[in-house]
């Protein structure tokens, strides 16, 4: 009987070790195959792929399922972050509001207090850029406003951000507008925050120079322009750009107003203010030698 059983165990051994070594024959011979470089071998390779593929998906199923988890989890956590930190931005923001409504409110019991005259809000009109000068001598565009449009000579144009330059030259449906850039281009500025004046003088370069600058030592780079409104051409604060010091030790002006992508341009409708003739009558009349004087005027000043 335990004869039997050691011959037995002996035959299961023997057809484990066949079995084996022909699956090390077999996976050997695919290999081979697989390395085979012939265009029939390609073919069977193609056929066999295409008929295995299908019948594996079952076993990618749990593979591809658990993946799609992982990444799900992975987008839920970054979207979790994010409305964390919107949160943080939100609370911000509320005590941002509430410290600027207590401000507007500060400033307008100021100016009431001191009964400051506001300006009325400027006005605008869009219009659409036909076409630039295309001269290294002149920078200049036209625009499909004019005189039917109410388009005064002298108005300031702008690209909804900064300051492009004024109209000059107005037509019955069309006008022409000269950049800051341009080299007849002078624009009074003054220069924030140290309210220095300059005047920004264009030299057909993006980068007009800030030229009779009262105390430069004052100007810092990156401060801000604005147009300062002296002689009544522009109105004030409209802006400009930022102020930059270049290798000529000189400060120049970037603009603001992108001149590369411009397209539509806003011009600024502004009544000028007629200077005074005469100051003197706002002090009174002028009186003659001949004129009495009342005496007790005279004692009363």
């Amino acid at each position: 009987m335990a004869e039997h059983k050691t011959e037995d165990h002996g035959f299961g051994r023997s057809i484990r070790r066949v079995l084996f070594g022909l699956t090390l024959f077999f996976l050997f011979l695919f290999f081979l195959f697989w390395r085979i470089d012939n265009p029939r071998a390609e073919q069977m390779r193609v056929s066999i792929l295409d008929k295995a593929i299908p019948n594996m998906e079952w076993a990618m199923a749990p593979i591809t399922r658990i993946s799609r988890i992982v990444d799900d989890f992975q987008s839920y956590g970054r979207i979790y972050e994010q409305n964390q930190e919107l949160r943080r931005e939100l609370q911000q923001m509320k005590a941002w509001r509430e410290a600027a409504i207590q401000l507007e409110q500060e400033k307008a019991r100021l100016l009431d207090l001191n009964k400051v005259k506001l300006p009325p809000k400027l006005s605008f009109i869009s219009g659409i850029v036909l076409t630039d000068s295309g001269s290294p001598f002149r920078q200049s565009a036209l625009i499909n406003l004019g005189r039917h449009d109410g388009i005064v000579d002298g108005w300031a144009a702008m690209d909804g951000l900064g300051l492009l330059g004024r109209i000059s030259g107005v037509g019955e449906n069309s006008s022409r507008v000269i950049f800051l850039i341009d080299s007849n281009s002078q624009v009074p500025v003054t220069i924030k925050p140290s309210n220095q004046k300059a005047i920004l003088s264009g030299n057909n370069t993006l980068l007009p120079t800030l030229d009779f600058i009262e105390n430069s030592d004052l100007i810092q780079p990156g401060d801000r322009i604005v147009t300062s409104g002296d002689g009544g051409v522009f109105p004030p604060d409209l802006l400009v750009g930022q102020a930059v010091l270049t290798s000529d030790k000189r400060f120049h002006a970037r603009l603001a107003a992108d001149y590369k992508q411009l397209e539509f341009m806003r011009i600024i409708r502004y009544s000028n203010v007629f200077p005074i003739a005469d100051p003197d009558q706002l002090v009174g009349p002028l009186l003659s030698i001949d004129d009495p004087v009342d005496q007790s005027q005279g004692a009363d000043q």
